[in-house]
Order: C-alpha cells, then sequence, then structure tokens
C-alpha cells in the first residue's frame, strides 16, 4: 500500500468535490438584480403620477362691496380740552361768627341770591342798633342847634341904632360853626348805620351766580373768621359752560381766515374714546399767543349744555369744524389700502364673468376687480373724501388679503348671504349632497 508523502508546508490543498464559480456569471446575478428594483421604482412612480389628480381651478373671492358715493364732509381740528364753568365762584367769611345754619344740599343746583350759609346775627344785630340810638341822639342835637341858630340870626337882624345889634356877630358865628359840626356828626353816624347794615347781610351769605355747589366744606357750629380765606362753599356755573382745548398751530391760518369771513364755527365734545357726542357748542375766542413747548393754541368753546352731560374739569375731545367740502366723492375707510406707492382701492368690474371649473360646472355670477390709485382727502367719522374715481363706481370692502389686481371675485349679497347658486359649483359648500357627493367618488377611487 502506497504512502502519501506529506503536504509541504505552506502548500493548499484545493477541495475536489466543489470547483469553483467563475467571476463573469457572479457579476451577471448582480446586474440583473439592480434593473429589477430600478424597474419597480419607476412603475411606481408612474402608478402614483396617475393616480394624482390634476390641480383644481382656484375658486372665486367672495367679496362685500359699496358704492362711491357725492355728499358733503366736513374739515375739521381735533384737540384734547377740559371743561371750564365761566364763572366759578369760592365763598368765603366776611364776618367772625359761629354758623348756625346751612341752607344747601352739597350737589345742589341753586339760583342767583339764593340763601346758602348764616351766620350767627345777634352780635352786629346788636351793633346796628347801637348805631341806629347814637344817629338819632346826634339828629336831635343838629336840630337843636339850627333852632338855635334861627333864633340868634333873627336877633343879630334887631338894631338898636348905628352899628348896634341885640347880640353879638361872633355868638351867631359860632352857633354856625355848631349846626356844621353837628351835621358832620350825624353823616358819620349814618355812616355806621350803613356799615352795620352790611355787616348784617354778611351773615346771610347768598349765591352770587346760579350753578352747581360742592360738597359741605364747614358744618355748623363752626366759629368761622373773616381772616380765613378757606372757602365754605363752592358754586360753580354749569350753563352754559366752557371748552378750552389746544389745536396745533399749523392750523392757525384755516382757523383765523374762517374768523375774518365771519363764519360761526361748530364744536363738537366727546368723551376720551370718542364713542359719545356729549354736547355741540360754538367757537368763543382763541388765544393771544403760541405755547412755544408745544408748538400749541389754546382756543374756547361756549355750550349750552342744557342736559349737562359737561361737567367742570372733564377731560373731552374737541372737534373744530373749520369748513364744510361739499359734492365730493366719498367712500368708506375700510375700502381703502395702501402699499409703498400710495392708498388704492379695488374697482368691481360691472361686466359679468363665466368660469368652467375641473368637474365641468359653469360658474357664473362672477366678476373681476382691477387695483386704482385714488388720492386721500379728508376723514370723518367712517367716510373719507378721496380724487381718482367717480361717485357710483363699485368697490371691495373686504377679503382684501386675497385679492389682487385682475383677480375674478362673487359680489356677496346684501346681509352678508352667498350669491345664489352657492359656492363655485352650484352646491352649498358643506350641505349634505356635497358630502354624498364628496363620498362616492372616493369610494370610486
Amino acid at each position: 500500500m502506497a504512502e502519501h508523502a506529506p503536504n509541504a508546508p505552506g502548500s493548499v490543498v484545493s477541495p475536489t468535490n466543489h470547483p469553483p464559480e467563475s467571476e463573469g456569471g457572479s457579476h451577471a446575478i448582480w446586474v440583473v438584480l439592480v434593473l429589477a428594483v430600478i424597474g419597480g421604482v419607476v412603475g411606481y412612480l408612474i402608478y402614483k403620477h396617475q393616480k394624482t389628480p390634476p390641480p383644481k381651478t382656484p375658486p372665486p373671492v367672495t367679496i362685500s362691496t359699496t358704492n362711491a358715493i357725492k355728499g358733503n364732509i366736513d374739515e375739521f381740528v381735533e384737540g384734547l380740552g377740559t371743561v371750564t364753568p365761566v364763572y366759578t365762584a369760592m365763598i368765603s367769611p366776611r364776618v367772625d361768627g359761629q354758623l348756625i345754619k346751612v341752607s344747601y344740599v352739597e350737589g345742589q343746583m341753586v339760583t342767583t341770591n339764593d340763601l346758602l350759609v348764616e351766620i350767627d346775627p345777634g352780635p352786629y344785630q346788636a351793633m346796628l342798633t347801637q348805631a341806629e340810638g347814637q344817629l338819632a341822639r346826634d339828629k336831635a342835637q343838629l336840630e337843636g342847634a339850627k333852632i338855635d341858630l334861627d333864633r340868634f340870626q333873627e336877633a343879630f337882624g334887631k338894631s338898636y341904632g348905628t352899628n348896634l345889634h341885640a347880640i353879638p356877630k361872633q355868638q351867631v358865628d359860632d352857633q354856625q360853626a355848631l349846626v356844621h359840626q353837628d351835621e358832620g356828626t350825624v353823616k358819620f353816624d349814618e355812616g355806621q348805620v350803613a356799615n352795620a347794615k352790611v355787616q348784617l347781610a354778611y351773615c346771610f351769605i347768598h349765591a352770587p351766580i346760579a350753578g352747581r355747589t360742592g360738597l359741605r366744606l364747614v358744618d355748623p357750629g363752626n366759629v368761622v373768621h373773616a381772616a380765613n380765606t378757606n372757602a365754605m362753599v363752592v358754586v360753580a356755573q354749569l350753563q352754559p359752560i366752557t371748552v378750552i382745548f389746544t389745536v396745533d398751530q399749523k392750523h392757525l391760518p384755516d382757523i383765523q381766515r374762517q374768523l375774518k369771513m365771519g363764519h360761526q364755527m361748530k364744536i363738537e365734545a366727546s368723551n376720551e374714546d370718542k364713542t359719545t357726542n356729549l354736547a355741540t357748542g360754538t367757537f368763543l375766542t382763541l388765544d393771544n399767543m403760541i405755547d412755544i413747548g408745544t408748538g400749541t393754541v389754546r382756543m374756547k368753546g361756549l355750550f349750552e349744555n342744557a342736559d349737562t352731560n359737561l361737567f367742570p374739569n372733564q377731560f373731552v375731545n374737541a372737534k373744530l369744524i373749520v369748513d364744510t367740502l361739499s359734492n365730493v366723492t366719498l367712500i368708506p375707510n375700510a375700502a381703502i389700502q395702501r402699499n409703498p406707492q400710495g392708498a388704492f382701492v379695488y374697482i368691481v368690474s360691472s361686466q359679468e364673468v363665466t368660469l368652467t371649473n375641473q368637474s365641468g360646472t359653469v360658474v357664473t355670477n362672477l366678476t373681476k376687480v382691477a387695483m386704482r390709485e385714488i388720492t386721500v382727502g379728508v376723514t370723518d367719522n367712517n367716510m373719507t373724501s378721496i380724487e381718482g374715481m367717480e361717485p357710483g363706481e363699485v368697490i371691495a370692502t373686504d377679503n382684501f388679503n386675497k385679492l389682487g389686481d385682475g383677480m375674478t371675485v362673487r359680489v356677496r349679497q346684501s346681509g352678508g348671504e352667498e350669491p345664489k347658486g352657492g359656492a363655485p359649483g352650484g352646491r352649498k359648500k358643506g350641505g349634505k349632497k356635497e358630502k354624498e357627493k364628496d363620498k362616492t367618488q372616493s369610494d370610486a377611487s
């Protein structure tokens, strides 16, 4: 039996049962696999492309419209103002004494000469009586002096021979001087009586003006003094009343021109947020100089204030109507849009447009909008005067974020309802029929 020689070290023994595959056959298998994957991807993309529906035509934008009109609008200036009474009386005591009566109620409307406060009149009544007694006594002395003067003059007129009289001339002159002295005393006494009457009258304090009383500042039983400058009661006139407000100095020429022409300018006073018109008055006057710190000038308006809506020291917004523009084109403020080039509006065409949507439905009642530049004038409340369009033209008033020049739109009917025919396609959006149709189309797909 032959012995096999051992393999030499480092030699490789090839298996005898599995011959090695060729390199060309392995490369072909990989090429086939790659081509199969590429073909599958391409086929899937073609399938998805065929299933994707074509893009739908965007529906027309539904808008509200209004017409430009011809009318009048006020040209005005505004300023923050303060309600100021025409007269304000701060009533203080003019005599010393105890306050015994307060006749007014806090916040009461009083008229001229209504009794407000009473100070104890007793001491002043006594002073008056004393002065009247002094006057009566001095009047009696004056009458006696006059009687004696008449007697002396009569006696002096009797003569007994040449240069001889019953009494000397000096006695007559002295009596005449005594009469003049007594007359002065009586005059002084009359002044004392008048002063006592005035002091007594000061005990009864009456309203100097018609107006509204403030809160009570002193109670009965307190002693008041004439030297005390604190008011016992304050009366402010409410009817009429004034409003003092400031406007920019640039408006002064227009206001002065109206004053020179003799036009009576109207003023409207409204609350702080300008939602309520409180009163309407007339322009009264303006200040004599401009405030160099603010560049404004103060003006005053007079208001009848029949319903007392204006209250002293109340802050109001004053609108001075300087002039009225007549027969101008007016549009709502909401219709005016702005871009870097200026103000513009969307004009709604009067020509109807008909479209056919993807489903083949004819959409009617459509029109187009066009951008038009305008010049903005005076604004009052919700209307603005403009130039660049004629009265009667139709303009869009909403959905501006969806609008563009030349876009197709649907005009909303009055009341905010959709036009007849509903949304594009002639069906009501969200309706039962629409949902059923969408479901049918989905099942068919």
